[in-house]
């Protein structure tokens, strides 16, 4: 691997140099992408944050939100950066306190999502972070949630964009017209 560089044409490459298949998992077709190497890369994880940080500067974000669980890995160190309140989108039941939730389809049944009541409201520009763009189950629900919180969607940022899974179409409406920022698509 070579040594990281800050010119942005060259980082999707960085990044996706860094980031490994593992074919067959979680089963058997299914090609995982791994992104645990670069995560051990100080460097290549500076850069990564640096460029998502950019992103939520650029669209007036005052706050992050960071889908469970890799998105937590990505979007803290960004809100420490960018100076915004984080904020973690889990799965149901994992937060104490009183919750607003959105449910949203899965491939064979359904799954939840939640934030607390009082972490979003009404004047928030939310930044929605995720380390992958798939079928956009998760990222759409969570767009659906940060909307019904009474806060504005400042856009979605992602690592990499799996392009084949068709998750852009259905974030798009989600979206309500912000951006949706890739770093990587393949």
């Amino acid at each position: 691997m070579s040594a990281p560089s800050t010119a942005t044409s060259e980082l999707p490459a960085l990044l996706l140099d860094r980031i490994r298949d593992v074919p067959d998992y979680p089963k058997p077709g299914v090609v995982f992408k791994d992104i645990t190497p670069l995560l051990a890369d100080p460097a290549a994880f500076e850069l990564l944050t640096e460029a998502l940080t950019a992103l939520c500067r650029r669209h007036g974000a005052t706050k992050v939100a960071g889908l469970e669980a890799r998105g937590f890995i990505l979007a803290a160190p960004v809100a420490v950066r960018a100076g915004v309140g984080f904020i973690p989108v889990r799965k149901a039941g994992k937060l104490p306190g009183a919750t607003l939730s959105q449910a949203y389809e899965l491939e064979y049944g359904t799954a939840e999502i939640e934030v607390h009541a009082e972490d979003l409201a009404a004047g928030d520009r939310v930044m929605v972070i995720d380390d992958i763009l798939a079928t956009g189950g998760t990222a759409e629900a969570s767009l659906r949630l940060v909307r019904r919180a009474g806060a504005e969607v400042a856009g979605l940022a992602v690592l990499m964009e799996l392009g084949f899974l068709g998750g852009r179409g259905r974030v798009e409406p989600a979206l309500g017209g912000a951006p949706l920022e890739t770093l990587i698509t393949i």
